[in-house]
């Protein structure tokens, strides 16, 4: 599939990344050295250091601290020491900018702006500036606005950088007092100081290839997910009034409530690399990306377990990149947040590893509250590059009320047409009443004994549907029969941990085994039975992409939601952690079925319609909750 090529608006004017730099602080310093570097690690903290390291993969890194622990440079520092190298690397100075973009997550100061500081450290002349502020995917929403700018032909050569001095958050002393949790720590022996800078201009330099900015596209799902990455606030995932590192009376009554420590949620981790790779999909269905011509893959990303999900995903949904073409210094340069991106160029093209006519993909999730950047380049050399238009992301039009976007092609892989309906049905979910209070952080306790009552009457028959169709897969289907059996035997008693759940939150067991469907629940049921009764119903393999896939992308999000907004229990929440966990497994399964060659056109005509059927009728079974 061949990239879009829209006539660009303004004459056809592109933007070139003509240069890259780098700047990393100090010596290299190992995974031995770091407890000594950053202090205070009890035998406790030493285990868990140890774990973290040995599932991160990174072996060295950089901190701009001494050997006792003290700040030895600025951020605005490093981000001008990048420049510079950025630059000299150019044969240019700073006067020669009339643009300046960075990102970083926190700078030195809180006021001014980060770009203004870099701009006094840097100098040169008036310059527009841009401040990026954010954690990881900054450093392309920078570019971003500095490739729009030179595009427009309102700025001749932009500079963009990002950087980071996390190190200050790491310290010991900070440890002290207000907590020292495991989300804390587990950011500790993840993050590291470094700056990476590139250049933009309309022209590609003379001397050299250039990289061509076909699109750049940033996303922020914050309205699907709460906090993840996060300092300034006391527990939970929400801010609330009153109760932020502001409101504390002083920097050090904030600092012993313990909201000055960086810390992550590490259990959203997974939810955060599937979400990145449906954005990746999504942008290969609008021909963004071909998925067969990408010669280098660059991804941000804080530990190599996070890049094994992506590539056994990738490889289960039939769209395997080819390790070679995937580049990543991790092990090498540590996790420096909004500079690796950049980081990582600087070295890919340093070391000669882009040829002209080759592409690049950019790509960097941010935990912070679930956004990516993505950007495309092309290798280009001056002597054969053409002054025409390049392919350029859509502009994305925000409609004033969320509305749901038929997104599922008519053609194209089962596993694309899936995912199609799956957005689809995300959407949809979106919007229905209860889990829009569940993501606002404003759903009640009876909102939550609610959805288990509904949920009980439909997940009893859910066994039964299954069984049912076992019975009626044929010998040749023998495989499908025995592992609907086995799916029948898991679950025939969920509705029972539901009834548990219901009764822990205060419900009536008798009342909930008495309740009956909801009109989505009757509708779902009916439609199940039917399509289970029908000979070798393959076509409920779609059903199970729904169901499955809720439990594995949506149900521990949903317990986590609950737990903190209501202040359940474990045992309040069994049954969606529970599904949370074990549908992973039966997902996989699903997975490999869909990937095998029994599935031909007609299996999967019928596998997607079914699986549109089930969204709609899952979506309307929870909007029933407000009607009943």
């Amino acid at each position: 599939m061949a990239l879009a090529a829209p006539v660009l608006s303004n004459g056809g004017m592109n933007a070139y990344i003509t240069a890259a730099g780098a700047y990393l602080p100090g010596p290299p310093v190992g995974n031995d050295e770091i407890a000594a570097r950053l202090g205070g690690v009890d035998e406790r903290g030493d285990r868990l250091r140890r774990r973290i390291l040995a599932a991160n993969g990174i072996a060295k890194r950089h901190y701009a601290l001494d050997a006792q622990g003290r700040t030895t440079e600025l951020n605005e520092e490093l981000a001008a020491n990048a420049l510079h190298a950025a630059l000299d690397e150019r044969g240019l100075g700073a006067a020669d900018l009339d643009m300046l973009a960075t990102a970083t997550t926190q700078g030195d100061l809180l006021v001014p702006g980060f770009a203004s500081m870099v701009h006094g450290r840097l100098g040169g002349g008036p310059m527009q500036v841009l401040s990026a502020a954010g954690v990881c995917s900054t450093s392309l929403a920078a570019l971003d606005a500095a490739v729009a700018k030179v595009r427009l032909g309102d700025r001749r050569r932009a500079a963009v950088v990002g950087s980071e001095l996390s190190s200050r958050w790491l310290r010991s002393s900070r440890f002290h007092g207000g907590g020292g949790d495991g989300d804390a720590h587990f950011l500790r022996w993840m993050l590291s100081d470094g700056a990476g800078a590139v250049l933009v201009e309309a022209q590609p330099r003379p001397d050299r290839p250039s990289l061509r900015v076909d699109w750049v596209r940033t996303v922020s799902l914050a309205h699907a997910h709460p906090v993840c990455m996060r300092a300034g606030m006391g527990e939970g995932s929400s801010p609330v009034a009153g109760r932020t590192w502001q409101d504390m009376g002083s920097a050090a009554a904030a600092e012993q409530a313990g909201m000055m420590l960086l810390r992550q949620d590490t259990s959203a981790l997974g939810a955060l690399a599937e979400a990145g790779l449906r954005e990746f999909q999504a942008l290969t269905r609008e021909g963004l990306i071909d998925l067969g011509k990408l010669d280098h893959v660059l991804c941000h990303y804080s530990t190599n377990a996070f890049r094994d999900i992506v590539f056994d995903q990738l490889a289960s949904a039939g769209a395997q990149i080819d390790t070679d073409r995937w580049f990543s210094n991790l092990e090498t340069r540590g996790n420096t947040g909004a500079a690796s991106i950049f980081i990582a160029l600087e070295e890919c093209w340093r070391t000669g590893r882009f040829e002209p006519g080759q592409t690049v993909l950019l790509a960097v999730p941010e935990s912070g509250r679930f956004s990516f950047g993505f950007a495309h380049l092309t290798c280009v050399d001056a002597e054969t590059e053409a002054p025409a238009a390049v392919p350029v992301a859509k502009p994305v039009v925000q409609a004033a009320t969320p509305v749901v976007t038929p997104v599922a092609p008519q053609s194209g892989s089962i596993h694309d047409r899936l995912e199609a309906v799956w957005q689809e049905f995300e959407q949809r979910l979106d919007q229905v009443p209860v889990m829009h209070r569940l993501n606002e952080g404003t759903a009640s306790m009876e909102d939550y004994r609610r959805l288990l009552f509904n949920l009980r009457q439909q997940v009893a028959d859910g066994a039964r549907w299954i069984s049912r169709a076992a019975s009626n897969f044929s010998v040749e289907l023998f495989d499908l029969r025995s592992a609907a059996i086995g799916h029948a035997a898991e679950e025939h008693r969920d509705f029972m941990m539901i009834e548990r759940d219901y009764a822990a939150c205060g419900g009536s067991i008798e009342d909930i085994r008495s309740g009956e469907k909801n009109i989505g629940s009757e509708a779902l049921s009916a439609f199940m039975f039917h399509t289970s009764s029908q000979p070798d119903p393959i076509g409920l393999l779609g059903a199970m992409f729904i169901i499955e896939g809720l439990g594995t992308g949506k149900a521990s999000g949903w317990a986590a939601r609950f737990k903190e907004t209501l202040g359940l229990r474990d045992d309040q929440v069994s049954f969606l952690a529970y599904h949370g966990e074990a549908d992973d497994d039966h997902f996989a399964k699903l997975q490999a079925i869909l990937a095998s060659p029994r599935i031909d056109a007609a299996a999967a005509d019928a596998i997607v319609k079914t699986a549109k059927v089930v969204a709609r009728l899952y979506a309307l079974q929870l909007e029933e909750l407000d009607r009943v």
